[in-house]
């Protein structure tokens, strides 16, 4: 084909000749990014006017501009402020075309991914298209999570980050309006342009830590920020990323994010009309529904990683004091609510000090009070060990005084006397001896509930501090251990000293013998180590080798009960026992060792962990050495707390409604539990039927005539043959009747 016949109009055409020989078509491109410009500029005075002509210039643009780097460079600037100075304006179609154009030059690597981010961020609340926005908010993580595939890219996060932290930042300085009452009416409209920027913010983040893309502080740090946000929204949302009760509905403006009815898909395709499209589409929303019936989710665990990764908590959980304090009046219970499960479970996590807390929860401590469980746990949750007594002493008083007296039902008191338990639970020293008497008597109670809560906080002061009960009730072991004068430490005391990090020495001696193996040089005084080490190590194998050699031996001979045999024999045990106690004397002394480890390094939560392995290794050893009692309860506390400290926190780390409500009655059934009750009672059984006639036969059959006659409609018998004879009988006839009826009675009694 000539080049004379090629159309300047027909800009698919000359796009394929471009993309096969740029340099050829170079002068049709510079006539085509000449027409671009000029339409440009009349673009941005009206518009409407050739905008279908402007829209597939844009995309022909977009398409060879990987050709000619040089002449397009200013290209995706020109999109991008299309997109944010003249947004009100432009139609839908431009809209959609501009973002997908402007995707289109990341996709060919013509502009960053922070060019793009830059221009989408902004468009994301003011978009009022849901196709648009999905596409947007799908474009933004996807090229996040494919820049952070195989490593971090660290420079990408530190500038989306500080963009996220703009959004949040930019709405901070107005005033908190509440959503309670008229306030929440006015805080639909008033703060909407600010909430809008930090709500996307918040959303982004939180989508990019569940997908596990960022898993760092600083993403921590954005949601952690939003908590203070004077939109309430916004700070529902960052409240419920730390309670781990998210809710994806609220979040994701995606249909697909939506539940899917399969009942109604099939229903609707048998009564629509039968196309190959509509199998297709029908098919595609039943795998969607397939893959989230088979994925795991549970929004109730808290999120601990998050909790662990807050900077400064103890001022973070000051803020949200002050907010819960402060605005009071403005915020509903739910909010307030919410508040207080996020500052008790930081300060239970972080054991933090935040004691006018305790002064401000006194008034929500009522039995009537609306949601009172779900304050009880939060309460108890903000409790712990280095918590002063002082200031919890009145909160246990306050409820008893509410809860545990003669004038309300046994559920009240029953879910008080709980609420005491978890209390005293975390810190012992805050329940006084008369107070304690009283509950305890309560487990003489009729009631199931009340008598367990009774007897769980007697059994939990026979563990922790016996004398405070009465004689009576301390139990066996209880008085057993008083009376060998042990005696539980009062508030603020501790056993030993804090001289070294305990097991510190280990990590010394591993990161030690890494530095050797990578270099291959050890120094004098490693050297020294390394041959006590060594010669340590050959006495124990000679020792075990002998003892080996003379079990082997002794297995063909004869054993027989001889003074001189049963000497060697003590002799060989003692030789044993000697080799026991030598290396228990050295593990003792590796765990009395100061290391000097910790003034040379800071040590990052990573070591800390290896620290803990290496701990539980060790104690492992010592155990298999036959290190007693002693050793096992050390490994199994070692086990306890790697398993209290790893990211997969069990869910009973918190205490939950049901630990302060206790055994209950049983409630009244929902649907849903009815339901299945009917489901699992029609397990084993056969099918719905009547069970007479031929199932109740020895040979199979239908219902007899008579049977049959008897359940016919009373209109089809009157006009049956057999009322019709009966009707037109003749006076004779009725005679013999009658007379046959009474002989059939007769022999019928006699």
């Amino acid at each position: 084909m000539g080049r004379g016949v090629l159309l300047t109009a027909n800009l698919p055409q000359l796009q394929n000749l471009i993309k096969r020989d740029p340099a050829a078509y170079k002068e049709e491109f510079l006539q085509q990014w000449n027409h671009y410009n000029s339409v440009r500029q009349i673009f941005q005075i009206n518009p409407d006017e050739q905008a279908q002509h402007f829209r597939e210039l844009v995309s022909f643009i977009s398409q060879v501009a990987q050709c000619y780097p040089k002449e397009t460079a200013e290209f995706p600037s020109h999109l991008s402020t299309l997109l944010l100075d003249n947004y009100g304006s432009l139609t839908p179609d431009t809209r959609k075309t501009l973002v997908q154009n402007l995707v289109m030059l990341r996709n060919k690597d013509v502009i960053t991914s922070i060019e793009l981010l830059k221009s989408l961020f902004p468009l994301l609340p003011r978009t009022t298209s849901s196709s648009l926005r999905a596409f947007i908010r799908k474009t933004i993580l996807s090229d996040i999570r494919t820049a952070n595939l195989r490593t971090k890219n660290h420079k990408l996060n530190r500038a989306v980050q500080a963009m996220l932290f703009g959004m949040v930042e930019r709405g901070m300085d107005g005033e908190v309006v509440g959503d309670k009452g008229k306030s929440r009416v006015s805080a639909v409209g008033g703060n909407r342009g600010n909430g809008e920027d930090a709500m996307w913010a918040v959303i982004l983040t939180k989508e990019l830590w569940r997908k596990g893309i960022w898993t760092d502080a600083k993403c921590v740090s954005i949601v952690a920020l939003g908590c203070s946000h004077p939109v309430m929204k916004v700070q529902s949302a960052s409240i419920h990323f730390f309670l781990g009760s998210d809710d994806d509905k609220e979040d994701s403006d995606d249909e697909s994010d939506d539940e899917v009815d399969v009942r109604a898909l099939h229903h609707r395709r048998e009564i629509n009309k039968k196309t190959r499209s509509g199998d297709k589409k029908l098919q595609k929303r039943l795998n969607v529904a397939k893959k989230k019936k088979h994925r795991v989710t549970d929004s109730s665990t808290p999120n601990f990683p998050a909790l662990q990764l807050l900077n400064d908590p103890q001022s973070f959980s000051e803020k949200l004091y002050d907010s819960l304090n402060r605005y009071d009046k403005r915020f509903s219970l739910d909010h307030k609510i919410l508040l207080m499960q996020l500052l008790s479970r930081i300060m239970g996590c972080h054991k933090l000090f935040v004691l006018p807390f305790y002064t401000y929860i006194h008034k929500y401590l009522a039995y009537h009070q609306l949601r009172v469980p779900a304050i009880l746990v939060a309460l108890a949750q903000s409790v712990h060990e280095l918590t002063p007594p002082d200031a919890l002493t009145p909160v246990v008083k306050k409820l008893a005084g509410e809860f545990v007296h003669p004038g309300v039902g046994s559920e009240v008191i029953a879910a008080g006397i709980n609420a005491i338990r978890e209390v005293c639970r975390r810190q012992p020293w805050a329940m006084e001896e008369d107070l304690l008497g009283d509950l305890v008597e309560y487990r003489k109670s009729r009631d199931k509930a009340v008598t367990a809560a009774s007897r769980g906080i007697l059994q939990l002061y026979r563990e922790v501090n016996p004398g405070m009960l009465k004689k009576r009730e301390r139990g066996k072991d209880a008085s057993i251990g008083m009376s060998t004068g042990r005696q539980p430490l009062p508030f603020g005391h501790s056993a030993d000293a804090a001289v070294d990090i305990e097991g510190l020495s280990l990590l010394e001696d591993h990161l030690k013998k890494l530095r050797e193996e990578e270099t291959g040089e050890i120094d004098e005084d490693d050297e020294a180590g390394w041959q006590e080490w060594d010669a340590e190590t050959d006495t124990s194998e000679s020792d075990s080798e002998g003892w080996i050699d003379v079990g082997s031996d002794g297995e063909d001979l004869e054993v027989s009960d001889s003074e001189d045999e049963k000497t060697g024999t003590a002799a060989k045990s003692g030789e044993k026992d000697t080799g026991l106690d030598a290396e228990r004397k050295d593990t003792q002394a590796e765990d009395s060792r100061i290391s000097t480890l910790a003034t040379t390094k800071i040590l990052t939560p990573a070591d800390f962990v290896l620290l803990n392995d290496l701990r539980i290794k060790a104690a492992t050893k010592a155990v298999e050495n036959g290190g007693g009692s002693k050793a096992k309860r050390k490994l199994a506390a070692l086990e306890a707390s790697k398993k209290a400290t790893s990211g997969d926190q069990p869910t009973d780390a918190f205490v939950s409604e049901n630990d302060i409500l206790g055994p209950r009655k049983k409630a009244k059934a929902d649907y849903a539990e009815r339901i299945a009750s009917i489901e699992k009672g029609r397990e084993g059984r056969e099918k719905y039927g009547s069970l007479k006639g031929k199932k109740k036969k020895e040979m199979p059959s239908s219902s007899t005539n008579r049977e049959k006659a008897r359940n016919k409609p009373i209109m089809m018998i009157l006009s049956s043959g057999a009322v019709r004879g009966k009707k037109k009988a003749s006076l004779r006839e009725k005679q013999q009747k009658l007379r046959a009826h009474i002989e059939r009675s007769k022999k019928t009694y006699h």
